[in-house]
């Protein structure tokens, strides 16, 4: 399995960027997926999960209504919105398979497997 993370920058406060994950090596649509996030000098915390499909999702109390996550089965791609950043939002940014037998809804990184390389957000002030 292999998740390859894409679509950090550099932004300004207020702004926003689109994170994409395109998995291989697993059938994509039947797996949860989330997005963990680590900062500089910080463990790495959850930010968001879905189902199989787009019907469910979970998030971090410190970016919903901000972040989107979402996904397209078809394309084996994993999204993450990420609106109205905020220069704390700074972090890299990983996406993971939710193991099958995690319980639903889980902020857990040891629930998850097959993390991605990570792409870095940077959020200015």
């Amino acid at each position: 399995v292999q998740l390859q993370a894409s679509g950090g920058g550099l932004v300004q406060a207020g702004g926003s960027l689109r994170l994409s994950c395109a998995g291989s090596g697993l059938t994509f649509s039947s797996y949860r997926m989330g997005w963990f996030r680590e900062a500089p000098g910080k463990e790495r915390e959850f930010v968001a999960a879905i189902g199989w499909n787009n019907d469910i999702t979970h998030y971090a109390s410190s970016v919903k209504g901000r972040f989107t996550i979402s996904r397209v089965n078809a394309k084996n791609t994993l999204y993450l919105q990420m609106d109205s950043l905020k220069p704390e939002d700074t972090a890299v940014y990983y996406c993971a398979v939710q193991k099958r037998d995690a319980r639903w809804p889980t902020t857990l990184d040891f629930d998850f497997r097959s993390w991605g390389q990570g792409t870095l957000v940077t959020v200015s002030s």
